[in-house]
């Protein structure tokens, strides 16, 4: 199968999962297309020391940060330590990461990322050792430790250096414990805002419809309110709770609505083409032009008895060829009909993407084209 047969197969199953053929939208619940906007993550950072590390860790030297930190850590521990500087390699500085979820309580355990930070060459085999993490308020919200998780490797002889992934990022999961709650409680809010994934007027509007045929019924009263089309505003009625009311309603169901879209993606010849794109009639033409260039170098030999010596002539041939592509006419009112367009067309991936933009260009495609 071609790449051109590839990319129209995957477009036409894309259009018969997104109901493309028929304009059939499928229901999905308010939960899975919109977020609270007071229910969002915070960023944790820490900086901490990994410890275990087989002669990969930080060459103190060239990482002074490292060993001041394997001091301090000593004198916390009350270690006694001389005033020589060390030479281990198996300690590495590396900045702790995390996501504290929104609502958490004391106890609950998150995953960390660990980075170095130093000249460290692995971080596989080592132990964070106890390490605050830090809100952006600066106060501690949670703590890690524990033995990392290193999916990367390296190894390197005198003349010849493998590696995959990254060797010097880690994870721990479930490595960090919550030490103080976030902040916030959803049941003391009585307004709601909820914020849309997808952007859109049409989608705004029907979830608030959607939310007040269902309160005007269950609580006798309208209580959503659309702001824009990515923000809704729903007041949480005085006799149920914040955290139950929000269950409720966000196993309501909708038909979403997007805008017309194309994604283009020109390092990979992906071409995703969404369900409502439509193409006015519009004539084509696409040819390829082949360019060949060979070398033929050539040894020139010196007369006998000369001074002369051997040289390298060059020789180059350049070839060029033009395909021949006839005009075309498309007129794609739906998917179907502008996949098979462009699949008459016998057009390849960089040629699909070439043809939108020019479509796009003379003002007949009536969709987004997103270009990455």
């Amino acid at each position: 199968m071609t790449n051109a047969s590839k990319i129209v197969s995957i477009a036409i199953c894309l259009a018969f999962l997104f109901g493309a053929f028929g304009q059939i939208r499928a229901d999905v619940r308010i939960k899975d297309v919109v977020s609270l906007q007071s229910a969002r993550e915070n960023q944790l950072l820490g900086y901490g020391l990994v410890v275990g590390l087989n002669s990969t860790g930080d060459s103190l030297r060239n990482s002074p940060f490292t060993e001041s930190s394997i001091k301090s850590m000593l004198d916390q521990l009350g270690i006694g330590r001389s005033t020589t500087s060390f030479r281990t390699k198996n300690i590495a500085a590396v900045l702790v990461t995390a996501k504290l979820p929104a609502f958490a309580n004391k106890g609950t355990a998150i995953d960390v990322n660990i980075s170095s930070i130093g000249d460290a060459t692995s971080l596989r085999g080592g132990t964070l050792v106890f390490t605050p993490l830090l809100g952006g308020d600066g106060n501690i919200y949670a703590s890690a430790q524990g033995g990392l998780v290193v999916s990367g490797f390296s190894a390197e002889g005198d003349a010849a250096e493998i590696s995959s992934n990254n060797p010097t990022a880690a994870r721990i999961p479930n490595g960090g414990i919550v030490e103080a709650a976030a902040p916030g409680n959803l049941n003391d809010e009585r307004q709601l805002i909820l914020q849309l994934a997808n952007p859109d007027f049409d989608t705004s509007i029907a979830i608030v419809d959607k939310i007040n045929r269902f309160t005007s019924i269950k609580y006798h009263q309208n209580v959503a309110m659309e702001l824009d089309h990515r923000s809704i505003s729903v007041r949480v009625p005085k006799a149920v709770s914040a955290t139950r009311f929000y269950a409720s309603i966000g196993k309501l169901t909708i038909k979403p609505d997007t805008r017309a879209r194309i994604v283009v993606d020109e390092r990979t010849g992906t071409v995703i083409i969404g369900a409502d794109v439509t193409v006015s009639e519009v004539a084509i033409t696409h040819g390829g032009l082949n360019v060949s260039v060979q070398e033929f170098p050539q040894a020139s030999q010196p007369l006998p008895f000369s001074d002369g010596v051997t040289v390298i002539e060059p020789s180059t041939t350049i070839g060029v060829e033009e395909e021949g592509g006839a005009i075309g006419i498309v007129r794609g009112p739906n998917l179907q009909e502008l996949v098979n367009g462009l699949n008459k067309m016998g057009a390849k991936p960089s040629g699909i993407i070439a043809i939108l933009q020019g479509i796009k260009s003379v003002g007949a495609l009536q969709a987004d084209l997103v270009v990455q």
